[in-house]
């Protein structure tokens, strides 16, 4: 398992507390967001899906998890397409820029539209999906390895975690359609435990707002019941170069680091864990998580 080191130790990061105390990335790391591009869409069956597209090189594409927007991507973006690759940021189906119209919503509908996508672009792509965008991107994977010249899974959900009956029946009736932007506008900052994005208050009513629109509710609280079990049953067929990226603050699981370790070795890939970040490394720790991610598709580039 690679060690990054900590931010103290890098010289081109720095941190404030905000006037709550809480720590936040500095100016210094944001310098490379970009203001989220009007989108492109893609058609599909019952719905268009939304992505921006940029850069001239191997193709990257970008695939959040439940309840993001494709701007979850906002410094890790740029840095991609400045470092050589053409990128890729896209809603999830019945999220941000892209129809509520689906009737369904999990691992394999993302997956589908993920490979659509790539066809659209005229891949093969590196696809980096985080929390269950990494899911649906290993089961594209395992569905079309010809398209997919690597994967990088951050903060990945490929199975599902050890809950309780109870546990999963409190959280479908915390995330009904009636209180489900509500539910997920209080719980978000409990995924960014650790560092704070610097814009982290503007980017949270801008994830709240999309979620109030008509329609949005009813398919996040529908993503919400996605079931893993057929991303996990797909592992053992990935053959792509991968890379796992977590937080070591991250609370969706009992032991970030135990998780991380049975990926990569179910994927026979490699782990960077990533100081002080919890869910969303890519944006609490954009400096560290760029580097790692430009390291891992210098490797697997196929201009290499």
């Amino acid at each position: 398992m690679r060690q990054l080191p900590r931010p103290s130790d890098n010289p081109a990061f720095s941190s404030y507390d905000d006037n709550d105390g809480s720590r936040k990335a500095s100016p210094m790391t944001t310098n490379s967001a970009a203001l989220v591009q009007s989108p492109s869409f893609l058609d599909r069956p019952e719905g268009r899906v939304a992505y921006d597209i940029e850069g001239d090189g191997p193709l990257v594409v970008l695939v959040p998890g439940m309840g993001d927007l494709r701007s979850a991507y906002r410094f890790l973006a740029p840095a991609l397409r400045q470092g050589g690759y053409r990128v890729a940021c896209t809603d999830l189906r019945g999220h941000g820029d892209s129809d509520a119209t689906f009737t369904s919503y999990g691992d394999v509908e993302t997956a589908g539209d993920v490979i659509a996508l790539i066809e659209e672009l005229d891949g093969p792509a590196v696809v980096v999906g985080n929390s269950m965008g990494a899911g649906a991107a290993a089961y594209a994977a395992a569905e079309r390895p010809d398209l997919i010249n690597g994967l990088v899974l951050v903060g990945p959900f490929v199975r599902n975690g050890k809950t309780t009956a109870m546990q999963r029946v409190l959280l479908r009736m915390a995330m009904a359609r009636p209180w489900a932007a509500m539910s997920w506008n209080s719980y978000l900052p409990k995924l960014y435990k650790g560092q704070l994005p610097v814009d982290f208050d503007e980017y949270r009513k801008t994830v709240a707002a999309s979620l109030r629109r008509p329609g949005y509710a009813k398919s996040f609280s529908l993503t919400t019941r996605t079931d893993h079990t057929i991303a996990e049953s797909r592992l053992g067929e990935v053959a792509a170069p991968t890379l796992v990226v977590m937080g070591e603050l991250d609370p969706d699981f009992p032991d970030p680091h135990a998780e991380a370790e049975w990926i990569s070795q179910t994927l026979h890939g490699s782990v960077v864990m990533v100081p002080d970040a919890g869910h969303y490394p890519q944006s609490q720790q954009p400096d560290i998580t760029t580097k790692a991610v430009l390291s891992f598709l210098e490797e697997a580039d196929p201009r290499a």
